[in-house]
């Protein structure tokens, strides 16, 4: 069987050699389609993270959901308790750099949100799978998240993201659909 581990070296590798006018050209593209999409249109309360090289760009997104009044939420990790709690932003200025840096909501300046009063949730990963399965960075935050969480959920990946499958778990759960440069991949 495929090997997580190398799935993970190999994405690494793979994404770290997309040019920066690709990665431009492919962000943009992405977040088009999202804008397109009826889940984004209907959601008030989009859950997401803010990206880092080389994920999807999510600035542009965020910034969009603010223009258009939606609420932003974005993922705080609690590392002691493996867990992922999301709070609102309204500003990149209410962001702090953590480990593997990341930018994570200021508790300070940002409020707790529940799961049930997200509409939408964009889950990050490295790998998808055309059933909707993610490889994520190796954490299990999003895992462990997703199995209370009843609202929408979608993926934004770059198409070579996509690979034939991996090994799938009994605790994975699939997003319902994946928007790349290319497509839009409705799974349920």
């Amino acid at each position: 069987m495929i090997n997580k581990v190398l799935i993970r070296k190999e994405m690494k590798e793979t994404l770290s050699k997309l040019t920066k006018s690709l990665y431009e050209n492919y962000s943009d593209k992405i977040a088009n389609r999202l804008y397109e999409d009826q889940d984004w249109k209907q959601a008030q309360v989009i859950g997401i993270t803010i990206s880092k090289n080389p994920e999807v760009d999510t600035y542009q997104i965020i910034r969009k959901a603010w223009e258009l009044g939606k609420q932003v939420v974005v993922p705080k990790c609690d590392p002691k308790e493996k867990k992922l709690s999301f709070r609102t932003i309204t500003d990149f200025s209410q962001l702090e750099t953590v480990f593997y840096g990341l930018f994570e909501p200021i508790e300070t300046l940002t409020s707790s949100i529940s799961s049930d009063q997200i509409d939408l949730l964009i889950v990050p990963g490295l790998a998808y799978t055309r059933e909707g399965y993610r490889l994520g960075f190796g954490g299990g935050y999003y895992d462990r998240y997703l199995l209370n969480y009843q609202g929408k959920t979608l993926s934004l990946a770059f198409s070579e993201q996509l690979v034939p499958q991996f090994p799938v778990e009994n605790h994975d759960i699939p997003v319902s659909k994946i928007i790349t440069n290319d497509e839009v991949i409705k799974i349920r």
